[in-house]
């Protein structure tokens, strides 16, 4: 399903703090350090959209540190209107390519979690090459994410999915993927994302799986690598 366009922000909203740009980061970015208590695990998501994950993460686990990422700046800017409404300090969102940033911005092993929830399947065959979840994308991941650091990946394509797991997979930074099962909504927007409400709501199938990274990530990642064959 595509996404809808986001509605106009509340100008009246400081979105100062919670609102980043990828390009404005510095090189390397250790991305505690983007937050007052700069030592607690981060976790990062690609593909904010309302920053619906962002928010309730954040709010239900203040230990932690959320850095979200949103390639439209809209949709950037309403998922910071929401984390600053909520006035959460341990989360912000950065507009910008999340593929440049997990390629060429973060250090090795600074990550204590990746999530990508719902990304968009690009169908035609000549676009592809734009899935965030490819095989130079994960090669990045394992060697972002610190020992035991999981890379979450949810989808209402199938096709998409067996893919990833499979790229995953060939990086030898993973275990084998564990399923993780659907819980049931108590309230209508008891649901990871709001891409996940639409999806169970229209009766669609989700796919999901956790990824561990386990062993010793790569230092030289490879700038291309084949796809697996099909089958």
């Amino acid at each position: 399903m595509p996404r809808r366009g986001a509605k106009k922000p509340d100008r009246a909203l400081d979105v100062s703090w919670h609102l980043l740009r990828i390009a404005d980061l510095p090189t390397p970015c250790f991305p505690a350090e983007l937050f007052p208590t700069g030592a607690s695990p981060v976790e990062l998501e690609v593909g904010s959209g309302k920053g619906l994950f962002l928010a309730t993460a954040a709010a239900a686990q203040p230990q932690r540190l959320y850095l979200g990422t949103e390639i439209a700046f809209g949709y950037a800017r309403l998922a910071a209107g929401r984390l600053a409404r909520a006035r959460l300090t341990n989360a912000r969102v950065a507009h910008g390519d999340a593929g440049l940033l997990v390629r060429s911005g973060l250090p090795d092993g600074c990550l204590a979690a990746v999530h990508v929830y719902f990304p968009d399947p690009w169908w035609k065959a000549r676009h592809k090459k734009r899935r965030v979840l490819s095989a130079i994308f994960l090669d990045h991941v394992g060697r972002v994410l610190g020992a035991d650091g999981v890379l979450h990946v949810w989808t209402d394509v199938e096709e998409y999915f067996r893919e990833s797991l499979d790229l995953a997979a060939a990086t030898g930074c993973f275990a084998p993927p564990r399923d993780v099962p659907a819980t049931e909504p108590t309230h209508d927007l008891d649901y990871r994302t709001h891409f996940e409400r639409r999806t169970r709501l229209a009766g669609a199938p989700v796919w999901r799986a956790a990824l561990v990274r386990t062993g010793a990530a790569a230092r030289v990642v490879r700038e291309e690598r084949p796809s697996p064959p099909p089958g």
